[in-house]
């Protein structure tokens, strides 16, 4: 008979090299306070899961929004990192139903806990992360945080409005939009910079300020506007 890690295994698609890891993974230290014989918890897997998360979900915005702020950054790995959405994450993967548990814990609910299932899918990013890698780690969590950034209201994305119009043209027109600087006025210590923005052949903004950045934030900006996205 199959046992409930091989079960989980066979439903996830995640295959193990070195199984015991996910055994510890799935296994809360209430169940070891119960069975000593049981080994290690998944608090120390937790731990790494919880560094890894973190330098995974900041590389793939880094990547996603190259035009967002260190800030807008920072709040956007917020929504992937966040007790609620790891919670949710194990429950798609239903996590829960798979994890060793003392007996007070499984009679309090447990299983269904958000911050218990948290840990363990923190846990379980660590032990894939030791067992395979990096790329195949990157590969299991990016999927998930697309779909999270999917089902959020676009009043929740705290995008600036570059990222907001690449995003935009990527998925609508399959281009990048380009800027182009079409005017500089005022002395050197104060100089104005007009940029304007094309999607494809399309002139479809354009804005001023004191850097070329800030004048091609007001382009996308009217951009976005004119498109009725802002």
């Amino acid at each position: 008979m199959a046992s409930t890690f091989d079960l989980f295994a066979q439903r996830t698609g995640l295959h193990f090299d070195e199984p015991t890891l996910l055994q510890r993974a799935l296994t809360h230290h209430s169940y070891v306070n119960e069975h000593p014989e049981a080994g290690e918890d998944n608090e120390r897997l937790e731990f790494l899961g919880d560094a890894v998360l973190d330098f995974l979900s900041g590389s793939w915005l880094y990547a996603r929004y190259p035009h967002a702020t260190e800030g807008e950054l920072t709040r956007l790995r917020t929504v992937l990192v966040r007790t609620e959405t790891l919670g949710e994450f194990a429950k798609e993967l239903e996590l829960g139903g798979y994890m060793r548990l003392g007996r007070g814990e499984e009679e309090s609910g447990g299983r269904q806990r958000p911050l218990l299932l948290c840990g363990a899918f923190e846990a379980l990013t660590g032990a894939l992360y030791l067992d395979q890698g990096e790329e195949a780690t990157r590969r299991f969590v990016e999927p998930l945080f697309e779909a999270q950034f999917a089902s959020l209201p676009s009043d929740d994305m705290p995008l600036d409005a570059k990222s907001r119009l690449q995003e935009w043209a990527q998925s609508e027109r399959m281009v990048t939009p380009h800027y182009r600087t079409v005017n500089e006025t005022g002395p050197q210590h104060s100089r104005e910079f007009t940029v304007e923005v094309l999607v494809g052949n399309e002139l479809l903004g354009s804005g001023s300020g004191r850097s070329k950045n800030a004048a091609a934030q007001e382009a996308a900006a009217a951009a976005l506007r004119h498109l009725g996205l802002l």
